[in-house]
């Protein structure tokens, strides 16, 4: 009896979750319809909020997913649309057992490519046009896409390329102008050191000359001295040799 009444309750319990995923089925649906009815209206903000509605019921919804990054994109909410396309990847393979799973996953790296168009990542979009055109090789606007994605990211590489050598050229210049004014400051520094030199030198001789200047006077003076002193006996030997003929003349 008690082995009946456990069957009874899960057989119950089937059914009632039978009936809930069913009634979620039948909701998600509901929004996505809605969406896509807004969607074709170009009402763009009033369809991301029946995808957002549908995805409340079932997040793991493929169709729900895709067609808010859609609606998202329509609206140039790029990140917010590249983070949904980010999930549709994630489950690209599921998604590539049907051509109408092929064909979303090719529209949305598609709109991947563009979107890094838009931030001038081109390698990203590149990379995501390839993907497209694995997806559908007939698509020629991916294609024309992909060419201009690819001068687009050689223009920018070259352009890389040229700043930096620019740079590195920039960096050498002034390498060698600080190795100039560095060698000035040296050939001033050691000039400085020379003049120093130089007048410490003369500083140096100067009181040797002068003591040169004062014995010459000293010697100068002397014999001026002695030749006053000569010129004094002289005079007085000749004055008394006058006053001696005086007197002999007086006798």
């Amino acid at each position: 009896m008690k082995h009946i009444q456990q069957t009874v309750l899960w057989t119950m319990a089937a059914f009632l979750l039978c009936a809930a995923n069913a009634e979620a089925q039948k909701a998600e649906r509901k929004h996505v319809r809605e969406g896509n009815k807004l969607y074709g209206e170009e009402k763009y903000t009033e369809s991301e909020i029946a995808y957002r509605k549908s995805l409340e019921v079932n997040p793991r919804s493929i169709e729900g997913t895709y067609n808010l990054g859609n609606a998202l994109y329509k609206q140039q909410k790029f990140p917010e649309a590249a983070e949904q396309y980010q999930l549709i990847a994630g489950q690209s393979e599921k998604m590539k057992e049907t051509e109408e799973g092929k064909a979303r996953l090719a529209a949305m790296y598609h709109n991947v490519g563009n979107i890094g168009m838009q931030n001038k990542e081109y390698a990203k979009s590149v990379e995501a046009y390839k993907q497209s055109l694995r997806l559908n090789p007939k698509d020629d606007e991916t294609r024309y896409n992909l060419a201009l994605a690819q001068k687009l990211l050689h223009d920018q590489q070259q352009q890389q390329q040229n700043q930096d050598q620019n740079k590195d050229q920039n960096q050498e210049e002034k390498k060698d102008e600080q190795n100039q004014q560095d060698q000035q400051q040296q050939n001033q520094d050691q000039q400085q050191q020379d003049d120093n030199k130089q007048n410490k030198t003369q500083q140096q001789q100067q009181p040797n000359e002068q003591m040169s200047k004062d014995n010459a006077q000293q010697l100068l003076d002397a014999f001026l001295q002695d030749e006053k002193d000569t010129q004094e006996k002289v005079k007085k030997a000749q004055a008394q040799q006058q006053q001696r003929r005086r007197t002999e003349k007086e006798w």
